[in-house]
């Protein structure tokens, strides 16, 4: 089930909203946590099994670690510690890992080891890390250990960031689980929150979507230039909204059950070199690998040595973390690479040319990133990277003209969208009513009613609403 379907706006969200503000304040961390083990097992009804387990070893983990700290144990909690994220980080390796290794040895020794073929459980990669982090910050001593396993379960399987994210460190939500207060003004604006993000997805990233898979069909060999960069700026619009989207509807659903979410993009496409791309982009899996990689391997503060270990370890698992195939890895390197150089050698240079070149730079390494995301098939990408480059042989031709002329206002309302010029105009035109006008909300719910019901508009008469976060 996924935020953006019918069945969820109209059937499984009021119903649980209905059962939230129904229940007693002290049973509603066990609401939250049963709705989203229903939420769950709608798509994966086998490896709600598996969730549960990883919350029992993670929670048990805690308890450890926390009562060996407290008899002066320390060695005690750090193999607990150990023990516990080395079991987390197994039953994520093995479930979206073991296929990509078998095949791997396959290729290289020329054997032929049946694959185990298993699903891939919807969210491990996120669900896996925040029980990790929530360890390590009991036995760092940042968070209290939680006793309550129905509260720890629900900040766990919390449906509104179970999928996608944003990854929650359970310190930043620990007071919330206890004693979060809802209200009227919270939940409208988690309200406002969901439906821009619904409307990220289904409007815009939907409709870049069939762009890109329209253009990535063609024959590379064939393809312009312009026609080639068209498609990937359509999938680096379509990968945006699609996650930004996302995480703008976990945000809002967060605020309507009283909880606050850090959030998780700052208008990257605005950025003016690939490190200030990244402080922007998935803001909650950065801090993630900042805080428990990249700052103990040493970081910066290890000399150049140090640096460059500890950016590229953090990249390669970046890429790892991404999917279990060759491109990811790739593309977790190429930043790490991209990184590393700005970092050490011309990122100085970089800031003294004029900001508008710094940009096109930016947005021209940010999208043959996600070329290289977006193809599983190395051969055949490299068709289309020959292509971007003028493999093809030509510039443009009719089709070309002919789709960026077809696909022009989209294209602007995407580069605009992206940017924070709408919210900075909607709040200069808010801004200028008076205090006790009646204007500002009424224009709200306008916005709010209009998105839902373009939204749903789209929902009813597309067959055309794919999830890309839900391989991840």
């Amino acid at each position: 089930m996924v935020f953006s379907s019918l069945l969820f706006l109209f059937r499984f969200l009021p119903l649980v909203l209905i059962l939230y503000f129904a229940a007693p304040r002290p049973l509603r961390n066990l609401v939250l946590l049963l709705v989203s083990l229903v939420f769950y097992a709608w798509g994966e009804p086998v490896y709600v099994i598996l969730m549960i387990v990883s919350i029992l070893i993670s929670w048990t983990g805690g308890l450890m670690v926390d009562r060996f700290l407290r008899l002066g144990r320390r060695r005690a909690a750090k193999i607990s510690l150990a023990v516990s994220v080395a079991a987390g980080l197994s039953l994520l390796g093995f479930f979206k890992y073991a296929d990509f290794v078998l095949r791997t040895v396959n290729q290289i020794t020329h054997s032929d080891i049946p694959l185990l073929e298993l699903a891939l459980p919807i969210g491990i990669s996120f669900y896996t890390f925040q029980t990790i982090s929530y360890i390590i910050d009991v036995y760092r001593g940042n968070a209290g250990v939680q006793k309550n396993i129905i509260s720890y379960g629900a900040y766990v399987t919390m449906f509104p960031q179970l999928i996608a994210g944003p990854i929650v460190q359970y310190k930043t939500i620990d007071r919330q689980l206890r004693q979060r207060r809802e209200s009227s003004d919270e939940f409208a604006q988690g309200v406002m929150r969901f439906m821009s993000g619904l409307g990220k997805k289904v409007l815009l990233a939907n409709n870049a979507g069939l762009l890109w898979d329209q253009i990535r069909i063609m024959d590379p060999g064939n393809l312009p230039v312009l026609t080639a960069w068209i498609g990937i700026a359509a999938y680096t619009f379509q990968i945006y909204f699609d996650f930004s989207g996302y995480s703008d509807m976990a945000i809002g659903l967060g605020h309507m059950f009283g909880f606050r979410f850090l959030e998780n993009f700052d208008h990257p496409y605005e950025s003016r070199s690939a490190s200030q791309f990244w402080r922007k982009w998935h803001i909650s899996l950065g801090t993630w690998f900042r805080e428990y990689v990249y700052i103990p391997l040493g970081g910066s503060r290890a000399g150049t040595i140090g640096l460059i270990r500890s950016t590229m370890a953090v990249w390669l698992l970046t890429g790892i973390w991404h999917g279990a195939d060759w491109n990811f890895m790739i593309w977790g390197l190429y930043y790490g690479v991209i990184l590393l150089m700005e970092k050490l050698f011309y990122g100085k240079y970089l800031e003294r040319i004029p900001s508008a070149l710094q940009h096109v730079y930016c947005m021209i390494i940010v999208m043959i990133g996600w070329f290289i995301f977006s193809y599983n098939e190395i051969p055949g990408g490299m068709g289309y990277l020959g292509a971007m480059f003028g493999g093809g042989g030509r510039f443009l031709d009719n089709g070309s003209i002919y789709q960026l002329y077809s696909n022009a206002v989209m294209l602007i309302i995407l580069i605009l969208g992206s940017t924070a010029l709408p919210a900075a105009l909607a709040g200069k035109l808010l801004g200028r009513c008076s205090e006790k006008s009646a204007v500002p909300l009424i224009l709200r719910g306008a916005y709010v009613v209009l998105l839902f019901i373009a939204s749903v508009a789209y929902l009813v008469s597309a067959s055309y609403n794919p999830f890309l976060y839900f391989r991840f």
